[in-house]
């Protein structure tokens, strides 16, 4: 299916922090931090949708946490809660986001994917992780924008993600906001520690000349981000960045930059944008 081009208006994609776990909707001292530890990165998120050239028809949101064989997007109606966290207070296990999936939307995803020449399902299933519903009670705390849940492809390869990325490009002339939701810095042993301080600044300053760069140095210096300065040192394993191939992709010969930037626990956390 084609869903309804709006083109008077191009929707930007970002890369965005999650934050920790449920980190804010709980008292960030239980964790050993400030209180006010995730305050910036909380506010910036809840402007994210005021930012935006009109109030998106649908969101395809690229979480960190989740990995399949084929790149998958829900089809579910009504996504349930994935509490993928542990060791925070009870509460935090009854946070709810209510907004609608878009079953029309993901077969569109798929369609798109498949168009490429990349593996791409369904799943009628899938519910929201901590990666789509905890900066997403921020972003749209009313639910109304219908979203779908896209996986990572299990391999990680970062070529192939941005090329996902580009094959979903159209959806931005339909009304359709791309979010790729991981962290820019991943290392949940570095946190808190020199290592975090010393390597996560060096790895977002390479980072952020990347995104700034054309489109056409841009690629080919994501394909590369395990041989950047701190690259590994910041992604042990690189689950929470290629959510930011995926956007990046998508950006396709827009404009890279970086809107958002903070310190928390030690290790600089950025969010990047395209278009």
């Amino acid at each position: 299916m084609t869903m309804t081009a709006d083109t008077a208006t191009t929707m930007p994609t970002y890369f965005i922090p999650h934050g920790g776990g449920p980190c804010f909707f709980m008292d960030w001292r239980l964790m050993g931090g400030p209180e006010d530890a995730w305050k910036k990165t909380e506010m910036w998120l809840r402007g994210l949708i005021g930012g935006l050239p009109k109030r998106p028809k649908g969101i395809v949101v690229i979480s960190g946490h989740w990995e399949e064989a084929a790149f998958t997007a829900s089809t579910a109606i009504a996504p349930e809660m994935i509490y993928d966290y542990s060791g925070f207070p009870p509460h935090t296990y009854e946070l709810k986001y209510p907004a609608p999936g878009a079953p029309a939307l993901a077969e569109r995803v798929v369609e798109l994917l498949n168009a490429a020449g990349l593996p791409a399902r369904t799943d009628a299933r899938r519910g929201f992780d901590h990666g789509v519903f905890v900066p997403f009670l921020l972003i749209d705390p009313e639910a109304t924008i219908p979203v779908v849940p896209l996986s990572l492809k299990r391999e990680l390869d970062p070529a192939e993600h941005l090329a996902a990325g580009r094959a979903l490009a159209a959806l931005r002339d339909e009304g359709i906001l791309i979010v790729g939701s991981g962290m820019s810095y991943h290392n949940m042993r570095g946190y808190r520690s020199p290592h975090a301080a010393q390597v996560s600044p060096v790895f977002d300053a390479w980072l952020t000349e990347a995104v700034e760069a054309d489109p056409t140095t841009r690629w080919e210096k994501l394909t590369q981000w395990a041989q950047a300065p701190g690259g590994r040192e910041s992604h042990p394993r690189e689950e929470h960045l290629l959510p930011l191939m995926i956007a990046a992709g998508a950006g396709g010969k827009s404009p890279g930059s970086k809107p958002f930037s903070d310190n928390v626990m030690m290790a600089d956390l950025s969010a990047f944008k395209f278009g």
